[in-house]
């Protein structure tokens, strides 16, 4: 049976800011008489950053809901366009080609929907088909590119999938609860994209399989609130991903008579230093298995659901892969839910790329 492979991927950031910058520009007052939210912050793994709304030149703090959803919408279509056009141009496809578009995000919502608005920019079909995610948070890129690739060989058409959040949209007020300075410290903005097609030169999406530890499901949340939306962060959210994700990931593998140690590359959501350590552990993972996911947290921070994709992105473009080479991307997020995906390198015109 043929498979759909990623034949293409493209991504857009907003301005880049440093960690430095947005520390001493405005969370240093923001969290004024807190060495704690300055050791945490300076512990968080990123040097850059990206965001729509820059605090210290516009601070969001006191705008209500309504607004932030409709700077949401300003500022999406133009960046979002601007990932799937760069995917497009990658995989080789028309816009008329595509017979799917699906869209994740968790930072913002409009109706018409962000898939609505951008298949008009892009210039796609009146009979394209769309899905739009939302809500699921730093996982959806996954569900999201199963369930695209799924329909790409079931109606043997490509597929464009994007994954936008816009975190710095949601900061919040003064609040010094140990969740919110992580979150602040973490969290940035980003848009990405993949292209999928039955069949052909990419990666193959072979399978994917998850995991929801419902009896944990408070330990991360993202709440609506009059300001915005909230993220929650528990301190037990490490120890709780390592003890599921050595059991998944080596399941999935098993299905296909795999091992980690047979892995060519490792797409990791870096959630922060913290949690990429818990989930390396249990799969034995050392620092060059990391080295990426690590990097893409340094320049990038956590975007949420484009971030998985941010660090496939850079496996394409600093490893080259060779035929039949297997890559496992992780990514997990509120349920607790754990998600991981097995791609295999195919190239019927040759051995390496």
């Amino acid at each position: 049976m043929v498979g759909a492979v990623i034949a293409g991927l493209g991504s857009a950031v907003p301005t880049e800011v440093s960690q430095e910058e947005a520390w001493e520009g405005f969370f240093a007052e923001h969290y004024r008489g807190n060495p704690l939210a300055e050791r945490l912050w300076r512990r968080a793994g990123v040097t850059t950053r990206h965001g729509v709304a820059v605090p210290w030149k516009e601070d969001l703090r006191g705008w209500g809901t309504a607004a932030r959803i409709e700077r949401f919408v300003e500022e999406a279509v133009p960046l979002g366009r601007e990932a799937l056009s760069a995917c497009l141009d990658e995989a080789g496809l028309s816009p008329r080609e595509v017979g799917t578009l699906t869209v994740a995000s968790c930072t913002g919502y409009a109706t018409p929907g962000l898939d609505i608005l951008l298949a008009r920019e892009l210039g796609l079909a009146e009979d394209t088909q769309r899905l739009h995610v939302g809500h699921m948070g730093c996982y959806a890129a996954l569900p999201a590119l199963a369930t695209l690739a799924d329909a790409a060989v079931a109606r043997k058409r490509a597929g464009l999938l994007l994954c936008l959040e816009l975190c710095s949209l949601h900061i919040q007020d003064d609040d010094h609860e140990v969740d919110q300075i992580i979150a602040h410290s973490l969290f940035s903005d980003a848009a990405a994209a993949v292209a999928v097609r039955p069949g052909g030169t990419g990666l193959e999406f072979v399978d994917v399989a998850a995991h929801t530890d419902v009896g944990n499901a408070a330990l991360m949340t993202w709440d609506v609130t009059d300001r915005g939306f909230r993220m929650g962060l528990a301190r037990e959210i490490p120890e709780v991903l390592k003890r599921h994700a050595g059991p998944l990931v080596r399941s999935l593998l098993a299905r296909h008579g795999l091992s980690p140690e047979e892995m060519a590359a490792w797409a990791i959501h870096p959630g922060g230093p913290r949690i990429l350590e818990a989930v390396a552990a249990p799969l034995g993972l050392g620092e060059d298995e990391l080295a990426l996911s690590r990097s893409v947290l340094r320049d990038f921070g956590n975007c949420s659901s484009p971030t998985v994709l941010l660090v496939l992105q850079r496996i394409l473009e600093r490893r080259p892969l060779r035929e039949g080479d297997h890559v496992v991307c992780v990514a997990f997020g509120p349920g607790l839910t754990l998600y991981a995906a097995l791609l295999t390198k195919r190239d019927p015109a040759g051995p390496e790329t």
